[in-house]
Order: structure tokens, then sequence, then C-alpha cells
């Protein structure tokens, strides 16, 4: 089981985040972790979460390892 949001070795790895949104409602990041409380997304853009708001989170495979595990 994970903990309850990221620690330093998490940091360089591709993870999804789950948020709490304030207004209520969930919001998902997905991305490499960057800093405790930063995501690096796909497009290169970074953003910002407030560890705290964390529903839910996890490591998830790399796409390029994804990839080559496709059948022909």
């Amino acid at each position: 089981m994970s903990s309850p949001c990221p620690q330093e070795g998490d940091i360089g790895k591709r993870v999804s985040i789950r948020m709490n949104e304030p207004a209520g409602g969930f919001r998902d990041l997905l991305g490499f972790l960057v800093g405790l409380t930063t995501v690096e997304k796909k497009d290169g853009s970074r953003q910002e979460f407030d560890p705290s708001q964390i529903a839910i989170w996890k490591v998830v495979p790399n796409e390029t390892t994804m990839r080559r595990n496709l059948p022909n």
C-alpha cells in the first residue's frame, strides 16, 4: 500500500494522482513527479498540487514500457 502522499524516493517516477476538488468531485494528474508538490505532464508543463488534497495516488508504468509490451 502506498503512503498518503508521494515521498522523496518517488521523485522521478511516473505517477497518477487523484485530487479531491474543494467544490466536490475529483481531478487526475498524470506525469513525472519532479518535486513533492509538482508533476511534469506529457506536454512538458508542470502542475503544482496540494498534498493534503490527495485522495489516492500510485506509481504507473512508463508509456515506453507499455508500448514495448503490446502484441504485434
